[in-house]
């Protein structure tokens, strides 16, 4: 494998399609989430697909609706506050002719 073979083998990012499971963890500072969480609404406002990535993967998505929203606030002992979103994958099913 000579070197350029090698840069380009980096420089690759993994694609994360259907049929597999992903997860990933950050711990980010306040504007980070919240310049990450501008650019995720624009998508959604704007397109009807969303693509996240890294150097190392891209992970891209066709939505559906309903989009569900969860907050959650525990109170007790160290407050936190929870936001999850649910994106359901979007289907090109048709609905069958009714004859």
């Amino acid at each position: 494998m000579t070197h350029a073979e090698s840069d380009t083998e980096e420089t690759e990012r993994t694609l994360i399609r259907t049929g597999r499971d992903f997860e990933q963890e950050y711990r980010l500072d306040a504007s980070e989430a919240g310049e990450f969480l501008i650019k995720l609404g624009e998508q959604l406002r704007d397109e009807d697909e969303l693509t996240i990535s890294t150097d190392e993967w891209e992970l891209p998505f066709a939505f559906g609706e309903p989009v569900e929203l969860e907050i959650d606030f525990e109170g007790v002992g160290e407050p936190e506050l929870e936001i999850e979103l649910a994106l359901p994958g979007r289907t090109d099913e048709k609905a069958p002719d009714v004859e």
